[in-house]
């Protein structure tokens, strides 16, 4: 479940404490007093086996006793009456309990659980502080204190930090809309809390603390869908870890780290800050500057310390400045003394007055170039602050996503400080503090970059669709890894390695493989030509150089015979029990401009498959430049995880080194994406070294660890890939054409099909008119949450033989996936030809693969065709789902 059943929680009409008490300091006790003190305005009962009263209140003796059914219990009793109380709350019809009791265990749980089912009772719990709506003046906790309303929802797996978060808060007056404990998470979770909380009216931002993640694909659902509606900000513990794992691969020994978690949060378009003070500054910044696009900083101060200390700050996090405007520098000139800084940051001097604070302002607004703005003042006797304040607040308020502030001190610029609060302008304590927010500002808007990427299918994006190459290719890949499987293995060989890349599409160094003896290495050398490298053949070993196992660029046979020779000695010696199969020869790749780099895989425990890349070579863990990415990837994602490592500067070319073939780079990780999706029983995987120059990119070396009971593949990821299974052609019109999801390299095909559409025909289906389509619209319309979003497009062949869409049927399922809200619209000039059925009925299949309770859609009652296909695939005449005006009819289909 997700959002089911949540409002009973978090706006009941009546709540009852079970287990309330007369000892005033008992958990029991507290959570009523909590309740009464706030003011709720709902009816409040207190459920004791005891009876009698407390302070005043009467008390039941049971749920059958109470004079109404709770919307909402708070169970404060010990663990063994919990199952029972559920079902009994249950059956009488409350439909949210939160279970503050500890030491339920694992029976007593499921227990509680089993019980809830049968009503869909949504808990809180257990072992909870519990949560708080402080609108609604609801403080159901045990809390010490209460907290201040506001439009911040702060949700939290530590109750202990909830606590701390109420005394930290108040005294700042920062208010919540919701405070959500989770405790242990045995019904509500994360997942529930972020769907429910982006579209919270009253929530503006959404703060978490976490400590662990469950059910992956729940959580980065929930959380992209949140993240597109309001900003998300998430501290999470445990960057230090307990250490890295030995694996078979670099790659493998990452998995379970900090960086993993780095990488889902980043896919998910949050902002992810390391302290509590952050968690609230970043909150701050996000609900002022999340339009703001600048990605400049221009620093403005009437003291040259500040100054600095701000330019040092955006030096240390990577923060540009920007470069004045020669226009700008000009009105400067005019406006200030000679003596001023006649640069960035803009030091206006300390004996400023107003006239050239307000200048300088205005200046730096009137151009756009400029980008953000950080107004700072040091208070001096010369002109009060608050004078300042009210001339500079009305400019600052014309632009309030550009302007930052920071008012130094503390009692003698309190009021100027509220005067720019007042005035909508973000303010900061020091110049650190307001330049790490802007940081954090343009972290955020490169994660909401990412959250948009929804790859598509990787053999199309590269224009080869699902050809009887690739398939092909594909068997081959899998008929490798049987072969090894089979065998008992799960480590390839090398040669096995480089095939498997070979047919998945990732270019390779040719390969020889050869016995133990010399003579058989000196016939391959012959055969690839000098000079070669010579590499120990293995299943035992798996990182060779560890063991004297490489010997590169021997360039003659004298070489290479006791390059063997030497080699079988170090290799027995180091690892006495391996057996050794031979050796493999390889041509010597001279590419003098190559930067050597690794691509890696790994399935994680909890976010399923990962992809490495950074500096590669013998190395790796000394240079650790490492950057993760959860897959699938498409190429923007690709280029953003390569931008995210030191080595991609030198990619770019540096010096006599031109620029390397980043497409080719892109290419290579692309395809290792798709094999984590089309070979589920691929573990791990490094290509290390990979040679990337202005050549191309060339594998040299690789490790690839499979086994046949992996549980790999689309299901395991923790970002539903493009479901390419289906895919279907079928018969219509006198043509074959291909029913399929959408993908994001769909967009110019998309656009065009919709401006091939008549006015009316977009009116009848979007329910007003329309001219053009915003980039944005179309972004959104492409690139989509499989997890809980579907559109098929039908696709056919254009007069010109490009393929082109002629009709398109799109879904959205509640999070509940109860409803699914659907739309139809087909070309103008084919309707009537019956691609809407075929349409509809794809669809309608597909709701009911996915478990959808029902599709349901609004529909103008002067469409009627399409209330006609309605009528003959069996839907109802039901209430809008919209609730709209009578021009509007809601149709429904039982799946």
């Amino acid at each position: 479940m997700s959002i089911r059943n949540l409002d009973p929680l978090f706006d009941p009409r009546s709540v009852a404490v079970f287990g309330a008490s007369r000892q005033h300091e008992s958990v029991g006790g507290i959570v009523l007093r909590n309740l009464r003190s706030a003011g709720f305005a709902g009816l409040v009962h207190a459920v004791n086996p005891h009876g009698g009263e407390i302070d005043g209140v009467a008390t039941f003796t049971s749920i059958a006793a109470l004079p109404e059914v709770p919307d909402l219990a708070v169970i404060c009793t010990p663990p063994a009456t919990i199952p029972k109380l559920i079902a009994e709350l249950g059956a009488a019809g409350t439909l949210a309990a939160v279970v503050v009791t500890a030491g339920l265990g694992a029976a007593l749980t499921q227990q509680m659980l089993n019980a809830a089912k049968p009503h869909l009772l949504r808990i809180l719990g257990p072992n909870c502080i519990g949560l708080m709506s402080p609108r609604q003046k609801l403080n159901a906790t045990f809390a010490h204190t209460d907290a201040l309303a506001g439009e911040l929802a702060f949700v939290t797996q530590s109750g202990a930090l909830l606590t701390a978060m109420l005394d930290w808060a108040k005294t700042r007056d920062i208010g919540f809309s919701r405070l959500v404990s989770l405790g242990e998470r045995a019904d509500v979770d994360l997942g529930d809390m972020l769907d429910y909380l982006a579209s919270d009216a009253h929530t503006r931002a959404i703060l978490l603390y976490v400590e662990s993640i469950e059910s992956p694909r729940k959580f980065m659902s929930a959380a992209r869908a949140a993240a597109r509606n309001k900003p998300v900000v998430i501290v999470k513990a445990g960057r230090a870890g307990a250490g890295l794992h030995a694996a078979a691969s670099h790659t493998g020994a990452l998995a379970g780290s900090d960086i993993v978690i780095d990488a889902a949060i980043r896919r998910a378009g949050m902002l992810r800050v390391d302290t509590l003070q952050d968690l609230f500054m970043a909150a701050e910044t996000l609900t002022h500057f999340r339009a703001n696009r600048s990605e400049t900083l221009t620093l403005m101060t009437n003291g040259g310390g500040a100054g600095v200390m701000a330019a040092d700050a955006a030096a240390m996090s990577g923060v540009r400045l920007t470069e004045l405007a020669p226009d700008t520098l000009a009105k400067l000139d005019a406006l200030l003394p000679p003596t001023w800084s006649h640069a960035n940051p803009i030091d206006i001097i300390g004996d400023a007055t107003i006239e050239r604070y307000a200048g300088t302002l205005e200046a730096l607004l009137d151009d756009a170039n400029s980008g953000a703005v950080l107004f700072m003042h040091a208070p001096t006797a010369i002109v009060p602050s608050l004078q300042i304040a009210k001339a500079c607040a009305p400019l600052a308020a014309r632009e309030p996503r550009r302007v930052m502030s920071c008012w130094l001190g503390d009692g003698s610029v309190a009021e100027a400080r509220q005067v720019f609060r007042d005035a909508g302008v973000a303010g900061y304590a020091t110049p650190e503090e307001a330049v790490r927010a802007f940081s954090m500002l343009t972290t955020y808007r490169r994660n909401q970059a990412l959250l948009i990427e929804a790859p598509g299918n990787a053999r199309a994006a590269n224009g080869a669709d699902r050809s009887t190459d690739h398939r092909t290719n594909l068997a081959e890949a899998r008929r490798l890894i049987h072969e090894v499987t089979a065998s008992g293995r799960e480590m390839m060989t090398e040669p096995e390695a480089k095939a498997l890349l070979a047919a998945c599409g990732v270019p390779v160094v040719a390969t020889r493989v050869v016995g133990t003896g010399v003579d058989d290495a000196l016939r391959a050398a012959e055969s690839v030509g000098y000079p070669v490298a010579l590499k120990i053949l293995s299943t035992d070993i798996s990182h060779k150089s560890d063991v004297g196992g490489v010997a590169p660029d021997l360039a003659n046979d004298e070489a290479l015979r006791r390059a063997v020779l030497d080699m079988l000695a170090r290799v027995r010696r180091a690892v006495p029990s391996a057996a050794i199969q031979g050796f493999t020869v390889q041509a010597m790749v001279r590419r003098p401009h190559a930067q050597e780099l690794i691509i890696g895989t790994s399935i994680d425990a909890v976010f399923g498959p990962v992809i490495l890349f950074g500096q590669g070579g013998t190395a790796v863990e000394v240079l650790a430049d490492r950057a993760l990415a959860l897959p699938p990837l498409n190429r923007a994602l690709a280029r953003d995880l390569v931008s995210r490592t030191r080595v991609a500067k030198l990619l770019h070319g540096y010096r006599d080194h031109p620029p390397a073939q980043l497409d080719a780079l892109v290419d290579v990780l692309i395809a290792v994406s798709q094999m984590l999706i089309d070979l589920p029983e691929l573990l791990e995987l490094d290509i290390n070294p990979l040679l990337v120059d202005e050549a191309g990119a060339i594998a040299l070396d690789a490790r690839v660890r499979v086994n046949a009971a992996a549980r790999g593949g689309e299901a395991s990821f923790a970002i539903r890939p493009y479901p390419a299974q289906l895919e279907e052609r079928c018969e219509w019109d006198g043509q074959t054409i291909v029913l399929r999801p959408i993908r994001p390299e769909d967009e110019a095909q998309h656009l065009a099909f919709l401006e091939s559409l008549d006015a009316n025909d977009i009116r009848l289906r979007v329910f007003y008119s329309r001219r053009a389509i915003e980039r944005t619209e179309l972004a959104r319309l492409t690139q989509i949450d499989f997890e809980r979003e579907m559109a098929f497009i039908a696709e056919g062949t254009g007069p010109d033989g490009q393929p082109r869409t002629l009709g398109t049927v799109r879904a959205i399922a509640d999070p509940d996936n109860l409803d699914a809200e659907f739309g139809i619209i087909v070309r103008s000039d084919l309707k009537s030809h019956g691609l809407g059925q075929l349409l509809l009925d794809k669809m309608i299949r597909y709701a009911r693969s996915r478990g959808t309770k029902r599709l349901v859609a609004s529909v103008l009652r002067e469409n009627h065709k399409m209330l006609a296909l309605a009528a003959d695939n069996g839907f109802e005449f039901v209430e809008s789902v919209d609730a709209e005006p009578s021009d509007t009819r809601g149709i429904g289909l039982v799946l």
